[in-house]
């Protein structure tokens, strides 16, 4: 097949469907529907599971493993990334995380309680990593297929595939854990397997329209044998050059503040809901259906406004959002009799930030590169620093919970870093456009 110029419709689309393949993971499995359903499984004895000969409470279980996952991300990604840009090898890095991801999603389906506990914390760490390792190549692959221009619409593009696509196979999915009966199924645990499943076949198999059209090794590499020592040398050039980066920098120091806020409430909104204000599963499940569809909207619409505003203008009102939005989860009475409609209120006001904040940042990070063929490895820093903004966020919000005995101080503290990220980005510079020629 011909290789698809830069800026082509099909090209583009092909590039974002990859976020309605893989986007299913972090709603089905790392949000939703896995998270019950481990909760169901190992909440005997008082939550208290045994791994790896020691004791520990489930929750606890699984926060350790996301956070050793992320780690192990943030620990190859640069390197590897590195040695794909020197080989020009970056689709094939893609694709093997991609299906080590999915299967190992798929192999959750044998995950049925405390006495192999082992296959659901291990394929959970091994998904996670697939997931976020396939999204470094996936994300650094952007100011190749797009022109500059193009980027924020096409960043934009790829969550508004990634959102709608989850919502669909999260809809079936709930209707299945929740209905059994309709589809002639007695099991209760079997609904959700089944669930984890289709996720792993949905993220491979959609997958492929993104590596039918993305092009590998586009600015035709012709590696010699000791890659993995050329790799590290790539890697080297390119810390070399950061450093005299200072816009990037900037941003790289704005995106990791505001980065503890945003993806410590994505991954524990539902842990403070239910246990600070009170509210029960189903209603939780609602709420993060609507935060996934207004984001659908808030991605669209923030797409549009840097283009009048520009782009670190744009993330400046984002992020405004958030910290004000935090205040006023820290301000809401559980006690109220308004509750349900303030956390649905909320709920909205997270959705049209949350998308927005996540693809203006990495189209600003793109715009932001210097003319190079080493995109992969600038990305992996992208990566590097949102996994360490993950691990020291969520480490804070349970810390800070529990010396204070109230969860309502943690969100408070995400407050600041909002607050942090927005002062960084007030002392940059209007974003310079490159591009590659």
């Amino acid at each position: 097949m011909a290789n698809l110029e830069k800026g082509n419709p099909k090209l583009i689309n092909a590039w974002a469907f990859y976020d309605w393949a893989n986007s299913v993971y972090s709603l089905v499995i790392a949000t939703a529907v896995f998270p019950i359903y481990y909760e169901s499984i190992t909440g005997e004895n008082g939550g208290i599971v045994h791994f790896l000969g020691t004791e520990f409470h489930n929750s606890t279980l699984l926060s350790y493993s996301l956070s050793f996952s992320f780690l192990i991300v943030a620990f190859i990604s640069p390197i590897l990334s590195a040695i794909a840009d020197y080989t020009g090898n970056k689709k094939r890095f893609m694709q093997f995380f991609c299906y080590l991801g999915s299967l190992s999603v798929m192999s959750l389906f044998f995950f049925t309680g405390v006495e192999n506990l082992w296959i659901g914390i291990v394929f959970t760490i091994l998904a996670s990593i697939g997931f976020w390792g396939s999204f470094v190549f996936y994300n650094s692959y952007l100011p190749e297929i797009a022109h500059s221009e193009q980027q924020d619409r096409v960043s934009a593009k790829g969550f508004m595939y990634g959102y709608t696509g989850s919502v669909l196979l999260l809809a079936f999915n709930l209707i299945m854990v929740m209905k059994p009966e309709l589809f002639g199924i007695t099991d209760a645990g079997l609904p959700a397997r089944i669930s984890f499943l289709m996720v792993g076949l949905w993220w491979m198999g959609f997958a492929q329209v993104t590596f039918y059209h993305l092009p590998n090794n586009i600015f035709h590499k012709k590696p010699e044998k000791d890659f993995i020592f050329k790799g590290f040398k790539e890697l080297r050039e390119v810390l070399k050059a950061l450093k005299s980066l200072t816009s990037l920098k900037q941003f790289l120091t704005a995106f990791f503040m505001y980065s503890v806020g945003v993806q410590t409430i994505i991954l524990l909104l539902g842990i403070y809901v239910k246990k600070e204000l009170g509210i029960e599963t189903s209603k939780l499940i609602i709420i993060i259906l609507l935060i996934q569809i207004v984001a659908i909207l808030g991605a669209f619409l923030f797409s549009r406004i840097s283009d009048r505003l520009g782009n670190i203008k744009t993330l400046k009102i984002t992020i405004a959002i958030w910290g004000i939005v935090c205040l006023a989860i820290y301000f809401t009475d559980a006690k109220s009799e308004f509750i349900d409609l303030q956390v649905y209120l909320l709920g909205a006001g997270i959705g049209m930030v949350l998308g927005a904040t996540q693809s203006l940042s990495r189209s600003t990070y793109s715009k932001l590169l210097p003319v190079t063929d080493d995109h992969a490895t600038y990305f992996s820093f992208y990566d590097v620093t949102e996994k360490i903004a993950i691990v020291l966020g969520t480490f804070i919000f349970g810390f800070v919970g529990a010396i204070s005995d109230s969860l309502k101080n943690s969100i408070f503290i995400l407050a600041i870093f909002f607050l942090l990220g927005y002062i960084v980005l007030s002392f940059m510079k209007k974003v310079k456009i490159n591009s590659i020629k």
